[in-house]
């Protein structure tokens, strides 16, 4: 790099640097100096590229990225929408929703065939709760360590208090079990004299990479049938083939009465989400679609975003590749950290394409990240357990980029856990 160009570089990191002080947030801004972040330029398939063109191993992104980024067929499908009709007038018949609607329909479980567009998770999060209380529940029980957005009425069912409390006046008193735990569950719906929703993860991403026991979604379906509950689960992080499955729940045949859906619906390329209901759960909407609405939701991108998705995914059979990939990578880790007796500092959770590596201090979790960003891998952290890191990796991946996860994960290892 020579002087010209080094002098450019500086100044456009300054530049950056000073709009997400003024503009956007000082606190990141002030984390972004310390940590020395690169500033983020494109992406292609599984690699990130920076403002001086250097490339990264994207391992982050949490979960959008399930087939890499700017996923040629996706974004063609987008760029004709694009200059056709991108927005819809919100009053005449959108075809976009109603075909991707259908096509997000036929690959979930059972009779869950109503689809409500939003733009992000907890988006998704806010029309189910309103939907639960539509058909009469009048209490909330979720998961202690779950995660289901920052929004006020997704705070109310999100387990960890550093997010929630700050808000609590604002929200009405929801009650949290241990996940995990079905007769803590089963004592709460008995509790409780209303009728009443239960929500969680089938697999809680931001905890960790939190897998509950065997049978236990079998036995809150269970209990929600018994008690008359409705189950919302929340797919979000773990649906859309992440785990190797179309859905996690799936792995125990367990059909919400809503499911939640996001992160990689729409390829990586444009913000989408869903709420994806039950006829019987859908009646109070069906009566009055006006109850609950979104100006951008469904918008025409978003849709032509899913249709493609979906129909790469099945065509290529995504969410098997998703399956092999994740066992290969298991092995792998599993293989590195018992060659390097670090099993014994390390604790590795795994679910598809959705890892976990928990360390036994938050502060080597948060040097684990920085010496993987020195090895050019992006990660990420987990909001709910900050001694946790997360691996969310493509689908797109090839043999050299497994090499380059598996041999720079060794490399910032050896730097993270050196006395």
């Amino acid at each position: 790099m020579n002087n010209l160009e080094a002098s450019s570089r500086e100044r456009l990191m300054t530049q950056v640097h000073d709009q997400y002080r003024d503009h956007v947030n000082a606190g990141y801004a002030r984390l972004a100096s310390l940590m020395n972040l690169p500033i983020e330029s494109s992406g292609a398939g599984a690699h990130l590229f920076d403002s001086d063109g250097n490339s990264y191993l994207d391992a982050g992104g949490y979960g959008v990225f399930l087939l890499g980024h700017a996923y040629p067929d996706i974004v063609a499908e987008v760029s004709v929408q694009l200059h056709s009709h991108p927005m819809a007038s919100k009053l005449l018949l959108n075809p976009f929703q109603a075909r991707a609607a259908a096509a997000l329909a036929a690959v979930c479980p059972g009779d869950l065939q109503y689809v409500y567009f939003c733009c992000a998770g907890t988006e998704a999060t806010e029309a189910a709760l309103k939907l639960a209380c539509l058909n009469g529940c009048q209490h909330v029980v979720s998961m202690q360590g779950g995660y289901h957005g920052k929004t006020l009425g997704a705070l109310a069912v999100t387990g960890n208090a550093l997010y929630r409390n700050p808000f609590a006046r604002l929200l009405k008193q929801s009650h949290f079990v241990p996940y995990g735990d079905s007769q803590a569950l089963r004592e709460q719906l008995q509790s409780l004299p209303e009728r009443t929703c239960v929500i969680l993860e089938p697999i809680q991403a931001e905890a960790g990479v939190i897998r509950p026991p065997a049978g236990y979604l079998r036995q809150v379906r269970d209990l929600c049938d018994e008690h008359d509950a409705v189950l919302i689960l929340d797919e979000i992080q773990s649906g859309m083939g992440r785990t190797g499955r179309w859905w996690a729940c799936d792995e125990e045949n367990v059909v919400a009465d809503i499911m939640l859906v996001g992160k990689s619906l729409s390829g990586g390329c444009v913000p989408v989400s869903a709420m994806v209901a039950t006829p019987r759960m859908q009646e109070p909407l069906n009566r009055n679609p006006l109850l609950h609405t979104s100006t951008f939701g469904a918008n025409p991108l978003a849709m032509a975003a899913v249709v493609a998705t979906l129909r790469v995914m099945q065509r290529d059979a995504l969410v098997q590749r998703a399956q092999r990939l994740g066992e290969t990578l298991q092995y792998a880790f599993e293989t590195l950290l018992r060659r390097r007796q670090w099993s014994s500092q390390i604790q590795l959770r795994c679910a598809g394409l959705l890892l976990g590596f928990e360390f036994s201090d938050a502060s080597l979790a948060a040097n684990m990240v920085m010496h993987l960003l020195a090895q050019r891998i992006v990660v990420n952290h987990s909001l709910n357990d900050h001694c946790v890191i997360r691996l969310t990796p493509s689908v797109m991946y090839g043999d050299s980029d497994v090499q380059w996860l598996l041999d720079g994960f060794a490399t910032a290892l050896a730097h993270t856990l050196s006395p």
